[in-house]
């Protein structure tokens, strides 16, 4: 199985990585990620204090935020969102491609 890789201004190959995950539990909500990613991939979501996500914003039962992974299909593998994250809490892979 191959992997989709490009090239950089200067000829050189890279390799992109694009987000699988990101870890809810360490996340803290700072949005450095949100702010670092200009493709819109990212969201972010309230959590009550048993974890699950609350659709309604405005609920006190909010416990805290954390990013989410709103848009996977705008994602370009750069890596901004995890070189900003104070927490370590992303995970990314290369994109495997199926040649026949």
């Amino acid at each position: 199985m191959a992997t989709l890789t490009g090239l950089t201004f200067g000829g050189k190959e890279w390799l992109p990585k694009f987000v699988q995950a990101i870890d809810q539990h360490k996340c803290i909500g700072c949005a450095r990620c949100f702010k670092a990613c200009g493709r819109g991939v990212l969201g972010l979501k309230g959590v009550n204090d048993e974890g699950e996500f609350v659709d309604d914003e405005d609920e006190d039962e909010i416990e805290k935020k954390v990013m989410t992974i709103a848009n996977a299909a705008n994602c370009i593998g750069c890596e901004a969102c995890s070189r900003v994250c104070p927490k370590n809490c992303y995970t990314h892979a290369p994109l495997a491609l199926a040649i026949a």
